[in-house]
């Protein structure tokens, strides 16, 4: 039989097509990613994806208050865009009002009093959250403001800007993967089932092993998870992020300020005193409430307490953080003013 060049082509062009056909098909059929951990380190959310139904929070309670009417004033990062800790602060009566350090360049400036002042706020507390792994990066910012002015004024959405899954999410065709994403998704995953060692992913994931893991979460890998790598290599927070802290709060003490310091995933989970001298220095300092002796205790007692497939608090903890945040807004508001006689 003579093979023509005609020939040759077509069986090329046959067999490109069938490998590119079968790639798609286990693209397609991996599992949508639900968490940026799973999502930017490609890894498969049925073995690290969370299993237990998240909590619902009454919608009425998510909606952001205008801040002329606010109570109290938030300015946070994703670990305060969904309003689900906030939803525990309006629940008890509070009007809260939440904005995001990347609107102002991640920085808060000198004229930070005048800056309040010029929102409209006329409000008890203003509340500074920020995760452990940005916050110094964000102090040291905030000094070095051009002219010591913030250039964008307070600006405030009503509803949440990150609308988390209310259930576990189900399996549907992933339509918008490319090409190679189930391929390669599958062979991080089985890397990161076998291996005996912390790996490596890529963009600043890895999965590490996770000491009584099984105890925590409830995803099928569940002695081990992914970690964002950014944890370990920001450095921890020091006693020179502390001072920067005590002298903004110095510099504005016209304004009752609550500093929120979430730490990282990776401190909660693996190197708990990652930032030891600056969680004493805090707590002893009475910022704000102490969130590292807070998630110490509880990531024992909630399930699923952070995310097991992403870098943030779960629902499940939110709440948590929100009740413990309800307790601190009291000992500076003991009732919230709309319900004052």
């Amino acid at each position: 039989m003579t093979t023509t060049p005609a020939k040759v082509w077509l069986r090329f062009f046959l067999i490109g097509y069938f490998v590119l056909m079968a790639l798609w098909i286990v693209s397609l059929t991996s599992p949508v990613p639900y968490g940026d951990l799973t999502r930017i380190g490609r890894l498969s959310e049925r073995e690290f994806g969370w299993r237990d139904p998240p909590p619902k929070v009454d919608p009425v309670y998510l909606a952001s208050t205008p801040i002329a009417q606010a109570d109290v004033m938030v300015v946070g990062d994703s670990f305060s865009m969904t309003h689900r800790w906030q939803s525990v602060l309006a629940k008890a009566g509070y009007r809260v009002s939440t904005s995001y350090w990347g609107q102002y360049g991640e920085s808060l400036c000198g004229d930070f009093s005048q800056w309040v002042q010029n929102s409209g706020f006329k409000g008890k507390l203003v509340i500074i959250e920020s995760v452990e792994r940005l916050l110094d990066m964000r102090m040291r910012y905030s000094e070095r403001c051009k002219d010591g002015k913030t250039i964008f004024p307070y600006s405030a959405k009503a509803e949440p800007l990150i609308e988390p899954d209310e259930t576990v999410p189900t399996f549907s065709p992933n339509w918008e993967v490319q090409y190679m994403t189930g391929v390669v998704t599958y062979y991080h995953t089985w890397r990161a089932k076998n291996s005996p060692v912390d790996t490596y992913f890529d963009r600043d994931t890895w999965v590490r092993k996770v000491p009584d893991g099984c105890k925590f979460f409830s995803h099928r890998q569940c002695d081990r998870m992914p970690f964002f790598k950014e944890d370990d290599d920001n450095g921890p927070l020091t006693l020179d992020t502390l001072a920067r802290m005590k002298n903004f709060t110095g510099a504005h003490s016209t304004i009752p300020i609550m500093w929120m310091v979430v730490p990282n995933k990776t401190t909660v989970y693996i190197n708990p005193d990652f930032s030891k001298d600056f969680e004493s220095g805090f707590s002893s300092a009475k910022l704000g409430p102490d969130l590292y002796a807070f998630t110490r205790e509880k990531h024992t007692q909630i399930r699923d307490f952070y995310f097991s497939n992403d870098t943030h608090m779960s629902m499940h903890g939110q709440l948590a953080l929100g009740e413990r945040m309800l307790a601190a807004v009291r000992e500076v508001m003991p009732t919230p003013p709309s319900k004052s006689p």
